[in-house]
């Protein structure tokens, strides 16, 4: 059996000076650009709440959540670009990436789920800093939340649901989950064939 070893396209560095003549949003799996397809209209209405949310709680704690488009260095070159992203460390303005990663959400979409769910927990558990990692569901209300105490340790996993309180000891506040999903339509649940008229 023979390994395919892959060889970088280009160095995160390329990668930034590339990315900004773009169109499209992207980022590097260390190797090579990825595309970040479309999400749905409840996909951003989510990332729209988690940052309204992180914005008018952690005043005066130091901690400051950040947009978009800051960038987060997990594994080796790569560069995520999560739904939204909270460090406790100060910044230079004119960086591409977040200092010091304290917190970070990814809303899932069915093409994501993969990635977010494997991919992404091994290289944010792989980042010192982030103590708590928050997998968000797009199709339902519900979310997975991956947390440790010190670098170094493994996460530990909990779920949690509608008329919950998400805690973020890290950066020294409490939301409800409800506020993640104001404004979010889900589809009406689909009947089950197997009952009766």
């Amino acid at each position: 059996m023979s390994a395919t070893i892959r060889v970088p396209a280009m160095t995160r560095d390329q990668f930034f000076d590339w990315a900004e003549t773009q169109d499209s949003r992207y980022e590097f799996d260390g190797f090579e650009p990825v595309a970040m397809t479309g999400g749905t209209l409840n996909h951003s209405d989510i990332a729209f709440n988690i940052h309204r949310a992180l914005h008018a709680r952690p005043r005066g704690t130091g901690c400051r959540p950040r947009g978009l488009d800051a960038g987060v260095a997990t594994v080796g070159d790569t560069v995520r670009y999560p739904d939204g992203v909270v460090t406790c460390s100060p910044a230079n303005g004119v960086s591409r990436l977040v200092p010091d990663p304290v917190v970070v959400f990814e809303v899932i979409s069915p093409t994501s789920g993969h990635v977010d769910r494997i991919v992404k927990v091994r290289e944010y558990g792989a980042v010192d800093s982030i103590r708590r990692y928050v997998i968000v569901e797009a199709a339902s209300v519900g979310l997975t939340v991956h947390e440790r105490q010190a670098a170094g340790q493994k996460w530990t996993v909990t779920t949690v649901m509608a008329d919950d309180l998400l805690p973020l000891p890290e950066i020294g506040v409490e939301i409800p989950i409800a506020e993640l999903y104001e404004g979010v339509d889900f589809p009406p649940p689909v009947s089950d064939a197997w009952s009766s008229p």
